[in-house]
């Protein structure tokens, strides 16, 4: 354990020279304990010859100069325009589509809540095991929520249009 300690003393003591470049001194006492320090006017202290070592500092951070600042409000005169009535039949085929999923997904929630019978749903000759017949119904369960946000999102994504 001493032999790690003396040598991590030793790399310790190492390392701050090469940057302070200070002298180390290598002073052993009456019991044989090692150590290193920066000056010697203990009794027992050698002067440690260590090759120079050149510092190299870090080159300086290159600021990157800050992007213009674009108001939200307005838009460059570069950016590409459409004019108002193209405009108007983008906006307009959108609400089409999106009242064409609307429909859709409306039917497929009546036909899963059909099937799903409010929990009551009927078993199938391929449903032998218990296990199968609940993992239907719990799918079921599922589909319905999951059509009835798609619906709820719809109809949000649609009363957002102008």
């Amino acid at each position: 354990m001493k032999h790690y300690l003396t040598v991590f003393g030793l790399f310790a003591v190492v390392a701050v020279p090469a940057f302070a470049q200070g002298d180390v001194y290598l002073c052993i006492d009456a019991n044989g304990k090692k150590e290193y320090k920066n000056t010697g006017s203990v009794k027992g202290c050698k002067l440690v010859e260590l090759p120079h070592m050149n510092v190299v500092p870090a080159p300086a951070a290159v600021k990157k100069a800050a992007a213009p600042k674009v108001s939200s409000a307005s838009t460059p005169s570069s950016f590409p325009k459409v004019d108002d009535a193209t405009q108007r039949s983008r906006d307009s085929d959108r609400k089409q589509i999106l009242i064409d999923e609307l429909k859709t997904e409306e039917q497929k929630l009546a036909a899963l809540k059909k099937e799903y019978n409010g929990g009551d749903v009927e078993r199938r000759a391929d449903e032998r095991q218990p296990a199968q017949y609940v993992e239907r119904v719990n799918n079921l369960k599922n589909d319905v929520a999951r059509s009835e946000k798609n619906i709820e999102a719809l109809k949000r994504e649609i009363s957002n249009l102008k």
